[in-house]
């Protein structure tokens, strides 16, 4: 019983009922200019040719969210639109809506006026008191039992107010809500910032696991040395990529912080210099073999490149330590081929240890290349084509 009362007691059933009531004003007001069919039918096509206005469906649309949705369901409100009409088809779905509503309004109002009248009648008859009230059906005769279905109306009318309401609102997302372009623009929005995202997570993990370990690697090298002067190498290496991995952080902070803003400042190739040179401060004995025009590679390619990079001199670190490591970027034709190898000084680990190189074949396939990772003739290898293209 409680549950079937709770509609009553929440303020959108309200909000519903005028909403619909609220529709069948402008066209009442014709019938102070003569009281005939042909003034409605007048009302209903001038309704039907404001639909067609493309600024329509944005005011039915805000007042079908102001009034029609539950204020604790807001998600509901992206059913419903609130920008022009576009096709042909908006601007008939929305002349469907404004009749629709008018019917419901004309529905709604009605009843809510004529059942409690009704009500009225039948308790004043039952009473033997004759009818009281004018209502739209017209009682008679005096009849006992009038009195005791008297509360049927009353018991209706709530029905009516619920029951329209949640019509209403099924209504209005059906006509108000967006056409299939629409969805898919809107699906294409939410996924190129599901892959915003994930290439922000990579970019954190990148930079960040990279700085992590070269200072890990260095303070554990310059605790072993007991070296002064290795120390302050040390010292001065961790300080440069710290700097660096914090210029890092406050980049992609700020393209989260500002979600319009553009992503600038990313390293690229042309950078490569600067990871060289911190794995070769960490211990590790890098020859690097660049060949090729790596100025002239795409800005997408270069700077996944750049990544790819990072994260394969990170993990040589992090697995191998101090151990020689050889480094080629090669730029042939339409291919970037990033080719990394180093002795393998431990065991294998196995699958699902870390995101680095899923991360690398995922940045790879993003980019239509391909990366091969694992072991080779004693060495570990990671080896990636990106098409410049």
């Amino acid at each position: 019983m409680v549950r079937m009362l709770r509609p009553l007691t929440r303020a959108v059933t309200y909000k519903r009922w005028l909403h619909m009531v609220v529709a069948i004003v402008w066209p009442s007001l014709w019938i102070f200019i003569q009281e005939a069919w042909w003034t409605q039918v007048t009302a209903a096509v001038l309704l039907g040719l404001a639909g067609l206005v493309p600024i329509t469906r944005v005011v039915e649309g805000f007042q079908a969210r102001l009034l029609l949705i539950d204020h604790r369901q807001e998600g509901e409100s992206a059913e419903i639109v609130t920008t022009p009409s576009v096709t042909w088809g908006d601007r008939g779905r929305t002349v469907v809506w404004l009749e629709a509503r008018l019917v419901f309004g004309w529905t709604v109002a009605h009843l809510s006026l004529q059942l409690p009248l009704f009500a009225i009648d039948l308790l004043t008859t039952g009473l033997g008191l004759g009818p009281w009230a004018d209502g739209f059906v017209t009682v008679e005769e005096n009849r006992w039992w009038h009195a005791v279905v008297a509360p049927v109306p009353l018991i209706l009318c709530p029905v009516v107010v619920v029951g329209s309401g949640h019509l209403i609102t099924a209504l209005a997302k059906r006509l108000l809500g967006p056409s299939p372009a629409e969805r898919m623009a809107a699906l294409e929005e939410r996924t190129e910032q599901l892959l915003e995202r994930t290439r922000i997570a990579r970019e954190l993990h990148d930079s960040i696991g990279h700085a992590l370990t070269v200072a890990v690697v260095q303070a554990g090298a310059a605790r072993a040395a007991g070296d002064p002067e290795f120390t302050d190498r040390a010292l001065v290496a961790i300080e440069e990529t710290g700097r660096a991995a914090l210029e890092d952080l406050e980049r992609v902070l700020g393209v989260l912080r500002e979600s319009q803003k553009p992503v600038s400042g990313r390293p690229t190739l042309a950078d490569a210099d600067r990871l060289l040179e911190s794995a070769r401060a960490s211990g590790a004995k890098v020859e690097a073999e660049v060949t090729g025009p790596v100025d002239t590679v795409p800005g997408p390619v270069s700077r996944e490149g750049y990544r790819i990079l990072q994260e394969a001199l990170t993990n040589v670190l992090r697995h191998a330590g101090a151990v020689p490591a050889q480094v080629r970027v090669q730029v042939t034709g339409d291919t970037l081929v990033l080719a990394i190898r180093n002795p393998l000084t431990s065991p294998i680990p196995g699958p699902g240890r870390g995101s680095g190189l899923r991360g690398i074949r995922e940045r790879a396939a993003l980019l239509g290349g391909r990366a091969r990772t694992g072991p080779d003739e004693g060495d570990w290898q990671v080896h990636v084509e990106l098409p410049l293209s």
